[in-house]
């Protein structure tokens, strides 16, 4: 009962002074706001990226040129032209990779590609498989709208073909028939074969805006270099994933005669294991920010101090005449403990409202302006931790000025003018 009579003067003590309890918990809500905010929109983010990783299906192996990356600053920099042909023929052969179902190389960069007077910047994808004209459709699960994607044989002639992407289609074209036409890319005259519907993202890829063409012609005519960026390798049975691993680092070191793992000059990737390595980044990235934005709970913190300070110095004469009136040193303490642990309760259950609506219309906006569904995500464990330690700001910088309040002579408070 005594609690509750305390509870009740220190509510009284905050409405009498509405604009600066207001002003007072500004920090807090601000900082717990950021916090909320950073949580969500990190939570939808590698949501979102872990969704386009695993977009390849759990039966995918991609092998990248260079040593393997340890660390976030840590790259792959090193021996970038390491993967070539004559990796591709020995990964084919099922003497060295028995559970390969399929195998890609991939090269991609960017370039112009013009039609008329009509220009678009867009990505381009060397892809495709001199045995097998259907492996782009199996690998990334696409297939052309219009026409077809090229055959086996366009692959082995360097054929300036390409397969072009709804968002391409639209750029260049317009309402216009595409199929058939012919685009530059480089200056070099490219037949359009195959158009793609509206895809959006599989994995890295952004289809709609991509044009894919033959990667023999991409390395020749396009990139002019013989190598690639990463070899694409289908496992036939998940249960054999870890075994295509080792089959192929074990083909990968024979053809390049390494013998010391540690001087490996591509690394072996599969989705679980990227999955995994994003995941540890993006978490990594918003525990980062989420204590940077932390900051201003501790800034928030100090303000109420200040302020608490000054409430004790104007209500001298109140203090004064309550002790006067009964009230005991453990009363007075209290009061003023209770108003600041108030304040800035208060101010994170507003700090939690705003962040959660800030972040919700960001994945809205987001959604819209990337296309993919950006999914929200409320940080539950955020907010309990914002209330939580916004409590304990106010019971830490409450209590000093608390405890000048609770010392006050009440002969000399009521002297005070």
């Amino acid at each position: 009962m005594k609690f509750l009579n305390r509870l009740k003067t220190a509510i009284v003590g905050l409405k009498t002074n509405k604009v600066r309890s207001a002003l007072t918990i500004l920090g807090i809500v601000i900082g717990v706001a950021a916090i909320i905010s950073i949580m969500s929109l990190g939570a939808g983010a590698q949501k979102l990226i872990l969704d386009q990783v695993e977009g390849l299906g759990s039966n995918t192996i991609a092998v990248l040129p260079g040593r393997e990356p340890t660390g976030i600053s840590d790259t792959a920099g090193l021996f970038l032209d390491s993967l070539r042909e004559e990796d591709i023929k020995a990964l084919l052969l099922p003497s060295n990779v028995p559970h390969a179902s399929d195998v890609m190389p991939v090269a991609f960069g960017s370039s112009r590609l013009s039609y008329g007077n009509e220009t678009y910047q867009s990505t381009i994808l060397g892809a495709g498989s001199a045995e097998d004209s259907n492996v782009i459709s199996r690998i990334f699960d696409v297939y052309p709208s219009e026409g077809s994607f090229f055959t086996a044989g366009d692959v082995q002639s360097l054929a300036p073909v390409v397969v072009i992407g709804d968002r391409v289609r639209e750029e260049l074209f317009g309402n216009q028939r595409a199929l058939g036409e012919n685009i530059r890319i480089n200056g070099k005259r490219f037949r359009v074969v195959g158009i793609l519907p509206k895809k959006g993202q599989v994995s890295f890829f952004n289809f709609d805006e991509m044009v894919i063409a033959p990667y023999t012609t991409v390395n020749q005519y396009v990139l002019g270099r013989k190598h690639f960026d990463r070899i694409i390798v289908i496992a036939d049975d998940a249960r054999y994933l870890d075994d295509t691993v080792r089959d192929i680092t074990v083909t990968l070191r024979g053809r390049h005669k390494i013998t010391d793992p540690a001087k490996d000059d591509f690394f072996v990737q599969t989705q679980a294991d990227l999955a995994e390595r994003v995941s540890s980044i993006t978490s990594v990235l918003t525990a980062f920010l989420s204590a940077v934005a932390s900051i201003s709970l501790f800034v928030g913190g100090i303000g109420i101090m200040n302020i608490m300070l000054v409430s004790v110095t104007e209500r001298t004469r109140e203090i004064g005449l309550r002790k006067a009136l009964g009230a005991t040193r453990a009363d007075i303490l209290w009061q003023f403990l209770l108003e600041s642990i108030g304040l800035t309760v208060v101010g994170g259950i507003i700090g939690i409202l705003l962040g959660g609506l800030f972040s919700f219309g960001v994945s809205l906006l987001l959604t819209e302006q990337l296309g993919n569904a950006w999914q929200f995500t409320f940080p539950y464990f955020g907010a309990v931790l914002g209330v939580g330690v916004s409590g304990i700001i106010g019971l830490v910088f409450g209590l000093y000025p608390a405890r000048q309040a609770s010392k006050k002579s009440p002969i000399e408070a009521l002297r005070y003018e």
